[in-house]
């Protein structure tokens, strides 16, 4: 069975059902993934899906986002397969938090990016999780909140949300643009540690997933990423519809699971709402609101 060395200081635990954990080794940063077992969920083992269990691998193995505009990865070290999943060995990248309206910009110009079609690329990571939502039945908790009436319309309107952001120009996709997956930059842009996700999807997605974590509003964050879109990939309304789509069901979902997870202790939900493991999910949706009333 495979274990971490002796001496490997801990960065993070398994943050999925693959993803063992990520420690420093030295001037190595090491991740492990565990391959699926019998009885996982079967999106573990679909290279589209946005949870293929190895795609941190096949991204080091193939070098695709090393030169890649606006958003890159570092050049792996080494890459160890074994029966049980794989190693994967990536430089040590010193921490320069970058600006938000930065990686706003740097999401556009990767948005440029030509991934080809390699098969284990995600396709449509909001749908996805969305449909991964609906397996765990929905909001339920958000219906006993003051914000149930809005959170049941967009339920309810979520498949002609999806298709309407289906429709616009699909573009390369980190797909999950957090501070934690973007903490270093240089000038040639920023650079992720953290590939999981990468595919592709509706114009602004990127931008507005990274719009739940920045400190920025969300305007001037949207202008951001249209300022280093290629010319003629997208209008700027286009941008804006794939964002809003992106930022409102996120975070939707995200209040979601943080207020599952304490809604069945002692005490009344609301009592809840300043929980640290809920509050800022909470607060990132309210920075939504005028995104959600646009939806609506």
């Amino acid at each position: 069975m495979w274990h971490p060395e002796p001496g490997w200081q801990r960065l993070t635990a398994g943050t999925g059902s693959s993803t063992v954990g990520v420690w420093r080794a030295g001037d190595r940063v090491v991740k492990r993934l565990a391959a699926p077992l019998p009885g996982d969920p079967a999106m573990l083992s679909d290279p589209r899906h946005v949870a293929w269990w190895r795609r941190p691998a096949d991204v080091a193995l193939s070098g695709v986002v090393e030169d890649a505009p606006g958003l890159r990865s570092p050049a792996a070290l080494e890459v160890e397969e074994d029966d049980e999943g794989v190693t994967v060995w990536l430089p040590q990248v010193p921490e320069r938090p970058p600006a938000g309206l930065f990686v706003a910009r740097c999401l556009g110009e990767f948005a440029g990016a030509d991934l080809g079609d390699l098969p284990w690329l995600a396709r449509g990571q909001l749908r996805d999780r969305m449909r991964m939502v609906e397996h765990r039945g929905g909001w339920p908790t958000l219906a006993r909140t003051t914000v149930a009436d809005l959170a049941d319309h967009l339920w309810r309107r979520r498949e002609a949300h999806l298709e309407a952001a289906d429709a616009l120009p699909v573009v390369a996709q980190h797909g999950d643009p957090t501070p934690s997956n973007l903490h270093a930059h240089d000038d040639r842009g920023v650079v992720a540690l953290d590939w999981a996700t990468l595919g592709t999807g509706p114009v602004g997605g990127d931008v507005g997933y990274w719009s739940l974590s920045a400190r920025e509003e969300f305007e001037p964050l949207v202008d951001a990423y249209v300022s280093g879109l290629p010319d003629g990939l997208a209008t700027p309304d286009q941008v804006l519809l794939g964002a809003r789509v992106t930022a409102v069901y996120t975070a939707l979902s995200r209040a979601e699971w943080a207020l599952a997870r304490v809604a069945t202790g002692p005490g009344a939900l609301a009592g809840k709402f300043k929980h640290p493991s809920v509050a800022p999910y909470l607060r990132a949706l309210q920075r939504q609101f005028p995104q959600v009333e646009a939806l609506l």
